[in-house]
Protein backbone atom coordinates (compact mmCIF):
# COMPACT_ATOMS: atom_id res chain seq x y z
CA UNK A 1 0.00 0.00 0.00
CA UNK A 2 1.32 3.30 -0.99
CA UNK A 3 2.16 5.65 1.72
CA UNK A 4 -0.36 8.41 2.33
CA UNK A 5 0.67 11.85 1.42
CA UNK A 6 0.56 14.58 4.09
CA UNK A 7 -2.48 16.07 2.42
CA UNK A 8 -4.32 12.76 2.52
CA UNK A 9 -3.54 12.39 6.24
CA UNK A 10 -4.89 15.89 6.90
CA UNK A 11 -8.09 15.17 5.00
CA UNK A 12 -8.60 11.94 6.95
CA UNK A 13 -8.14 13.75 10.28
CA UNK A 14 -10.58 16.45 9.22
CA UNK A 15 -13.13 13.82 8.19
CA UNK A 16 -12.79 12.01 11.56
CA UNK A 17 -13.14 15.25 13.54
CA UNK A 18 -16.13 16.26 11.43
CA UNK A 19 -17.76 12.91 12.13
CA UNK A 20 -17.17 13.30 15.88
CA UNK A 21 -18.57 16.85 15.84
CA UNK A 22 -21.62 15.69 13.88
CA UNK A 23 -22.24 12.87 16.36
CA UNK A 24 -21.87 15.14 19.42
CA UNK A 25 -24.11 17.79 17.91
CA UNK A 26 -26.74 15.24 16.95
CA UNK A 27 -26.92 13.89 20.48
CA UNK A 28 -26.90 17.33 22.13
CA UNK A 29 -23.67 16.58 23.96
CA UNK A 30 -21.99 19.83 22.95
CA UNK A 31 -24.65 21.93 24.69
CA UNK A 32 -24.36 19.80 27.81
CA UNK A 33 -20.56 20.15 27.89
CA UNK A 34 -20.85 23.91 27.37
CA UNK A 35 -23.41 24.27 30.19
CA UNK A 36 -21.25 22.18 32.52
CA UNK A 37 -18.22 24.32 31.73
CA UNK A 38 -20.14 27.52 32.44
CA UNK A 39 -21.46 26.09 35.73
CA UNK A 40 -17.96 25.20 36.91
CA UNK A 41 -16.70 28.66 35.99
CA UNK A 42 -19.58 30.37 37.82
CA UNK A 43 -18.95 28.34 40.97
CA UNK A 44 -15.28 29.32 40.91
CA UNK A 45 -16.11 33.01 40.52
CA UNK A 46 -18.83 33.09 43.19
CA UNK A 47 -17.80 33.74 46.79
CA UNK A 48 -19.62 31.90 49.56
CA UNK A 49 -21.85 34.46 51.36
CA UNK A 50 -21.16 35.08 55.03
CA UNK A 51 -23.95 33.90 57.39
CA UNK A 52 -26.27 36.55 58.85
CA UNK A 53 -25.52 37.65 62.36
CA UNK A 54 -27.49 36.15 65.22
CA UNK A 55 -28.91 39.58 66.03
CA UNK A 56 -30.22 40.10 62.50
CA UNK A 57 -31.79 36.66 62.42
CA UNK A 58 -33.43 37.17 65.79
CA UNK A 59 -35.09 40.39 64.63
CA UNK A 60 -36.52 38.74 61.56
CA UNK A 61 -34.10 39.92 58.87
CA UNK A 62 -30.94 41.86 58.12
CA UNK A 63 -32.14 45.12 59.72
CA UNK A 64 -29.63 46.80 61.96
CA UNK A 65 -30.13 47.18 65.70
CA UNK A 66 -30.59 50.92 65.26
CA UNK A 67 -33.53 50.32 62.90
CA UNK A 68 -35.12 47.98 65.43
CA UNK A 69 -34.75 50.61 68.13
CA UNK A 70 -36.38 53.22 65.91
CA UNK A 71 -39.33 50.93 65.22
CA UNK A 72 -39.83 50.27 68.93
CA UNK A 73 -39.71 53.97 69.71
CA UNK A 74 -42.26 54.71 66.97
CA UNK A 75 -44.63 52.09 68.38
CA UNK A 76 -44.38 53.64 71.82
CA UNK A 77 -45.54 57.09 70.71
CA UNK A 78 -47.98 56.21 67.96
CA UNK A 79 -48.69 54.00 65.00
CA UNK A 80 -50.40 50.71 64.33
CA UNK A 81 -51.56 47.91 66.60
CA UNK A 82 -50.92 44.38 65.40
CA UNK A 83 -54.22 42.79 66.51
CA UNK A 84 -56.52 41.72 63.67
CA UNK A 85 -60.22 41.29 64.46
CA UNK A 86 -61.85 38.04 63.27
CA UNK A 87 -64.06 38.35 60.19
CA UNK A 88 -67.75 37.41 60.42
CA UNK A 89 -68.79 34.21 58.65
CA UNK A 90 -72.18 34.22 56.91
CA UNK A 91 -72.96 37.45 58.69
CA UNK A 92 -76.14 39.52 58.55
CA UNK A 93 -76.41 43.26 57.97
CA UNK A 94 -77.66 45.33 60.91
CA UNK A 95 -77.88 49.08 61.28
CA UNK A 96 -77.94 51.43 64.25
CA UNK A 97 -78.37 55.19 64.52
CA UNK A 98 -77.16 57.22 67.49
CA UNK A 99 -79.41 60.21 68.10
CA UNK A 100 -77.71 63.41 69.17
CA UNK A 101 -78.77 67.01 69.62
CA UNK A 102 -76.79 68.18 66.58
CA UNK A 103 -77.24 65.19 64.30
CA UNK A 104 -76.87 61.48 63.86
CA UNK A 105 -74.05 58.96 63.80
CA UNK A 106 -75.03 55.82 61.95
CA UNK A 107 -73.33 52.46 61.54
CA UNK A 108 -74.03 49.41 59.40
CA UNK A 109 -72.25 46.22 60.40
CA UNK A 110 -72.17 42.61 59.25
CA UNK A 111 -72.38 40.29 62.26
CA UNK A 112 -72.45 36.49 62.58
CA UNK A 113 -73.80 34.12 65.22
CA UNK A 114 -70.52 34.27 67.18
CA UNK A 115 -70.77 38.09 67.38
CA UNK A 116 -67.80 38.58 65.06
CA UNK A 117 -68.51 41.79 63.20
CA UNK A 118 -67.22 44.08 60.49
CA UNK A 119 -68.10 47.72 59.88
CA UNK A 120 -69.57 48.09 56.40
CA UNK A 121 -70.62 51.75 56.44
CA UNK A 122 -70.44 54.69 58.85
CA UNK A 123 -71.73 58.27 58.80
CA UNK A 124 -70.58 60.67 61.49
CA UNK A 125 -72.22 63.93 62.52
CA UNK A 126 -74.97 63.73 59.92
CA UNK A 127 -77.14 66.79 60.61
CA UNK A 128 -79.39 66.59 57.55
CA UNK A 129 -82.34 65.32 59.56
CA UNK A 130 -82.13 68.07 62.17
CA UNK A 131 -81.84 70.95 59.71
CA UNK A 132 -84.91 73.02 58.70
CA UNK A 133 -87.28 71.01 60.89
CA UNK A 134 -90.22 73.40 60.94
CA UNK A 135 -92.83 70.73 61.63
CA UNK A 136 -93.33 67.10 62.57
CA UNK A 137 -93.98 66.36 58.92
CA UNK A 138 -90.55 67.78 58.03
CA UNK A 139 -88.96 65.52 60.62
CA UNK A 140 -90.78 62.43 59.37
CA UNK A 141 -89.84 63.19 55.75
CA UNK A 142 -86.21 63.57 56.73
CA UNK A 143 -86.26 60.37 58.77
CA UNK A 144 -87.87 58.40 55.95
CA UNK A 145 -85.14 59.53 53.57
CA UNK A 146 -82.44 58.69 56.08
CA UNK A 147 -83.91 55.23 56.80
CA UNK A 148 -84.35 54.69 53.06
CA UNK A 149 -80.61 55.01 52.56
CA UNK A 150 -80.00 52.19 55.02
CA UNK A 151 -82.67 50.03 53.37
CA UNK A 152 -81.06 50.63 49.97
CA UNK A 153 -77.74 49.43 51.40
CA UNK A 154 -79.38 46.10 52.19
CA UNK A 155 -80.36 46.40 55.85
CA UNK A 156 -83.78 44.92 56.64
CA UNK A 157 -86.38 47.23 58.13
CA UNK A 158 -86.51 45.18 61.34
CA UNK A 159 -82.72 45.38 61.65
CA UNK A 160 -82.52 49.19 61.84
CA UNK A 161 -82.30 50.41 65.44
CA UNK A 162 -82.17 53.82 67.11
CA UNK A 163 -80.31 54.63 70.31
CA UNK A 164 -80.30 57.88 72.29
CA UNK A 165 -77.03 58.54 74.10
CA UNK A 166 -77.22 59.52 77.75
CA UNK A 167 -75.72 62.92 76.97
CA UNK A 168 -78.40 63.79 74.38
CA UNK A 169 -81.48 62.30 76.04
CA UNK A 170 -82.66 65.61 77.53
CA UNK A 171 -82.18 67.76 74.44
CA UNK A 172 -85.45 69.15 73.07
CA UNK A 173 -84.63 68.36 69.45
CA UNK A 174 -83.86 64.75 70.38
CA UNK A 175 -87.27 64.33 71.97
CA UNK A 176 -88.96 65.66 68.82
CA UNK A 177 -87.10 63.11 66.72
CA UNK A 178 -87.93 60.30 69.16
CA UNK A 179 -91.64 61.17 68.95
CA UNK A 180 -91.64 61.04 65.18
CA UNK A 181 -89.67 57.82 65.02
CA UNK A 182 -92.32 56.22 67.19
CA UNK A 183 -94.93 57.53 64.73
CA UNK A 184 -93.05 55.58 62.04
CA UNK A 185 -93.26 52.45 64.24
CA UNK A 186 -89.59 52.50 65.23
CA UNK A 187 -88.68 51.81 68.86
CA UNK A 188 -86.08 54.17 70.30
CA UNK A 189 -83.72 52.82 72.94
CA UNK A 190 -82.36 55.04 75.70
CA UNK A 191 -79.29 54.11 77.72
CA UNK A 192 -77.71 55.22 80.98
CA UNK A 193 -74.03 56.22 81.22
CA UNK A 194 -73.25 52.88 82.88
CA UNK A 195 -74.99 51.04 80.04
CA UNK A 196 -73.01 53.08 77.50
CA UNK A 197 -69.78 51.99 79.17
CA UNK A 198 -70.87 48.36 79.06
CA UNK A 199 -71.94 48.59 75.41
CA UNK A 200 -68.69 50.32 74.44
CA UNK A 201 -66.75 47.45 75.98
CA UNK A 202 -68.77 44.88 74.00
CA UNK A 203 -67.83 46.54 70.72
CA UNK A 204 -64.22 47.51 71.34
CA UNK A 205 -62.62 45.02 73.76
CA UNK A 206 -61.28 41.92 71.93
CA UNK A 207 -61.84 38.64 73.73
CA UNK A 208 -58.09 37.99 73.76
CA UNK A 209 -57.57 41.13 75.87
CA UNK A 210 -60.35 40.74 78.44
CA UNK A 211 -57.96 39.77 81.24
CA UNK A 212 -55.45 42.57 80.70
CA UNK A 213 -57.24 45.62 79.28
CA UNK A 214 -59.95 48.18 80.03
CA UNK A 215 -62.05 50.53 77.90
CA UNK A 216 -62.55 54.30 77.87
CA UNK A 217 -65.18 56.27 75.95
CA UNK A 218 -64.58 60.03 76.18
CA UNK A 219 -67.79 61.76 75.16
CA UNK A 220 -68.87 65.39 75.26
CA UNK A 221 -71.29 64.96 78.15
CA UNK A 222 -69.49 62.25 80.09
CA UNK A 223 -66.65 59.75 80.06
CA UNK A 224 -67.27 56.05 80.57
CA UNK A 225 -64.64 53.65 81.95
CA UNK A 226 -65.32 49.91 81.88
CA UNK A 227 -63.66 46.52 82.25
CA UNK A 228 -64.56 42.84 82.43
CA UNK A 229 -65.09 41.51 85.95
CA UNK A 230 -65.36 37.79 85.47
CA UNK A 231 -68.52 37.16 83.47
CA UNK A 232 -69.89 40.64 84.26
CA UNK A 233 -68.91 44.16 83.24
CA UNK A 234 -67.96 46.96 85.63
CA UNK A 235 -68.54 50.51 84.39
CA UNK A 236 -68.36 53.98 85.89
CA UNK A 237 -69.02 57.53 84.73
CA UNK A 238 -67.05 60.74 85.10
CA UNK A 239 -66.63 64.16 83.45
CA UNK A 240 -67.00 64.64 79.69
CA UNK A 241 -64.93 66.84 77.38
CA UNK A 242 -67.38 69.80 77.55
CA UNK A 243 -66.98 70.26 81.30
CA UNK A 244 -65.50 73.73 80.73
CA UNK A 245 -68.93 74.98 79.65
CA UNK A 246 -70.08 74.51 83.24
CA UNK A 247 -67.23 76.58 84.61
CA UNK A 248 -65.46 73.53 86.07
CA UNK A 249 -61.68 73.90 86.26
CA UNK A 250 -59.17 71.60 84.60
CA UNK A 251 -57.60 70.74 87.96
CA UNK A 252 -60.92 69.77 89.52
CA UNK A 253 -61.77 67.51 86.58
CA UNK A 254 -58.30 65.99 86.54
CA UNK A 255 -58.61 65.07 90.22
CA UNK A 256 -62.10 63.62 89.81
CA UNK A 257 -61.23 61.55 86.75
CA UNK A 258 -58.00 60.32 88.32
CA UNK A 259 -59.87 59.20 91.44
CA UNK A 260 -62.48 57.35 89.39
CA UNK A 261 -59.92 55.74 87.05
CA UNK A 262 -57.93 54.47 90.03
CA UNK A 263 -60.75 51.95 90.48
CA UNK A 264 -59.62 49.99 87.43
CA UNK A 265 -57.90 46.80 88.67
CA UNK A 266 -54.15 46.86 88.12
CA UNK A 267 -54.34 43.54 86.29
CA UNK A 268 -56.47 45.24 83.61
CA UNK A 269 -54.17 48.18 82.88
CA UNK A 270 -51.71 46.71 80.37
CA UNK A 271 -53.73 48.15 77.48
CA UNK A 272 -56.60 50.62 77.19
CA UNK A 273 -58.94 50.56 74.20
CA UNK A 274 -60.27 54.07 73.77
CA UNK A 275 -63.00 55.69 71.66
CA UNK A 276 -64.79 59.04 71.51
CA UNK A 277 -64.66 62.37 69.71
CA UNK A 278 -61.43 63.75 71.19
CA UNK A 279 -59.56 60.40 70.96
CA UNK A 280 -60.63 60.39 67.29
CA UNK A 281 -58.76 63.66 66.74
CA UNK A 282 -55.74 62.45 68.67
CA UNK A 283 -55.55 59.23 66.66
CA UNK A 284 -55.92 61.15 63.41
CA UNK A 285 -52.52 62.78 63.99
CA UNK A 286 -50.67 59.46 63.92
CA UNK A 287 -52.86 57.11 61.87
CA UNK A 288 -51.01 55.14 59.19
CA UNK A 289 -53.20 54.64 56.13
CA UNK A 290 -56.50 52.90 56.84
CA UNK A 291 -55.45 50.84 59.85
CA UNK A 292 -58.27 49.99 62.24
CA UNK A 293 -56.23 50.35 65.45
CA UNK A 294 -53.95 53.30 66.24
CA UNK A 295 -51.78 53.72 69.31
CA UNK A 296 -52.14 57.24 70.74
CA UNK A 297 -49.21 59.45 71.63
CA UNK A 298 -48.60 60.42 75.26
CA UNK A 299 -50.89 63.26 76.52
CA UNK A 300 -48.02 65.75 76.65
CA UNK A 301 -47.42 65.25 72.92
CA UNK A 302 -50.81 66.75 71.99
CA UNK A 303 -51.03 70.53 71.56
CA UNK A 304 -54.73 71.17 70.97
CA UNK A 305 -56.15 74.61 70.17
CA UNK A 306 -59.85 73.81 70.64
CA UNK A 307 -61.18 74.05 74.21
CA UNK A 308 -63.07 70.75 73.97
CA UNK A 309 -59.99 68.97 72.63
CA UNK A 310 -57.80 70.36 75.41
CA UNK A 311 -60.37 69.19 77.94
CA UNK A 312 -60.36 65.72 76.39
CA UNK A 313 -56.56 65.54 76.63
CA UNK A 314 -56.81 66.56 80.30
CA UNK A 315 -59.19 63.62 80.90
CA UNK A 316 -56.88 61.31 78.94
CA UNK A 317 -53.90 62.41 81.07
CA UNK A 318 -55.81 61.81 84.32
CA UNK A 319 -56.71 58.27 83.24
CA UNK A 320 -53.15 57.52 82.16
CA UNK A 321 -51.68 58.88 85.40
CA UNK A 322 -54.17 56.93 87.53
CA UNK A 323 -53.77 53.58 85.81
CA UNK A 324 -50.14 53.71 84.69
CA UNK A 325 -51.24 52.32 81.33
CA UNK A 326 -48.76 53.09 78.54
CA UNK A 327 -50.70 51.75 75.55
CA UNK A 328 -53.92 53.53 74.60
CA UNK A 329 -55.35 52.02 71.42
CA UNK A 330 -57.99 53.88 69.41
CA UNK A 331 -60.47 51.74 67.46
CA UNK A 332 -61.64 53.50 64.29
CA UNK A 333 -64.66 51.22 63.83
CA UNK A 334 -66.10 50.68 67.31
CA UNK A 335 -68.93 52.61 68.94
CA UNK A 336 -71.17 51.95 71.93
CA UNK A 337 -74.18 51.65 69.62
CA UNK A 338 -72.45 48.76 67.83
CA UNK A 339 -72.22 47.15 71.25
CA UNK A 340 -76.00 47.55 71.40
CA UNK A 341 -76.33 45.61 68.12
CA UNK A 342 -74.03 42.87 69.44
CA UNK A 343 -76.32 42.43 72.41
CA UNK A 344 -79.31 41.65 70.20
CA UNK A 345 -80.36 38.06 69.37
Amino acid sequence: MNKLTPLSKLLIVIAILGGIYFAFNKLGLLDKLKAKSEQIEAQQNTKTPEPESTEATATGGSASSSSSSSDSEASAIGGGFSYVAPEPINGKLKGVVELGASGFNSFIIRVDKDKHWKLEKADFGNSLVTENMASDEDIRAGLKKYIGGMLDFGVGGRDIHFVVSSGAAKAEVTQKIVKNLKALNYFVNTVTPEQEGSLALKSVLPKDFEEEAFVVDIGSGNTKISWKNGSSISALETQGSKYFQNGTSDDAVYDEVKTKAAGVPKSKTKTCFIIGGVPFKMAKEVRAGKERFTILKAPKEYKMSDAKDRAGVNIYKAIKDATGCDQFVFDWDANFTIGFLLGLP
